[in-house]
């Protein structure tokens, strides 16, 4: 689960599946994704080690410095249980206030992130709809709607075109 809550704080600026993989490569290299163990790490080892190719994220420093911020937060806040943080929440504006104290997690990524939770892993509060927004809905809008390659493709295509959108709203 830990690793789940690393590849969306990781998805950012970076492509989607290879921001979910950061955990995977977190394991590999560091040996556990125990967040007490992560947050302890020597700060310099933690981020040559996120650092060596292929990198954890394209700014690996920065995203290890988060990373032990959240495997911190996420040890003193939930006791190193980070399906706490989903299974303790009883209503979804819980859930997505708990998502947004999350660093690096503002209220668009915790919005996708509670969509996330809902669509792939059952995590249903009440009101949980209302706290996704738009992110709840069914369609191709973010990484909440990927269950294969078609899905990655259609959400990529949501994106573009939501971009293409706003630019030329920007330059109208």
């Amino acid at each position: 689960p830990f690793a789940v809550v690393v590849g969306m704080m990781l998805d950012q600026q970076y492509g989607m599946e290879h921001a979910f993989r950061g955990g995977y490569k977190v394991l590999s290299r560091f040996g556990t994704l125990d967040p007490a163990t992560i947050a302890g790490a020597d700060p310099d080892e933690f981020k040559a080690m996120a650092s060596t190719p292929p990198a954890i994220h394209r700014f690996p420093g920065s995203m290890a410095a988060r990373l032990q911020e959240l495997a911190a937060l996420v040890e003193s806040r939930y006791d190193g249980d980070v399906t706490r943080l989903w299974t303790e929440a009883t209503t979804g504006k819980e859930l997505l206030k708990r998502v947004q104290e999350l660093p690096g997690f503002g209220k668009q990524k915790a919005q996708i992130f509670v969509a996330l939770l809902a669509k792939q892993l059952g995590v249903r509060p009440e009101g949980w709809e209302s706290a996704a927004g738009d992110y709840a809905l069914d369609g191709y809008r973010s990484v909440a709607d990927v269950v294969d390659g078609d899905s990655l493709l259609k959400v990529r295509e949501f994106k573009q075109a939501k971009k293409a959108s706003a630019k030329a709203a920007q330059e109208a």
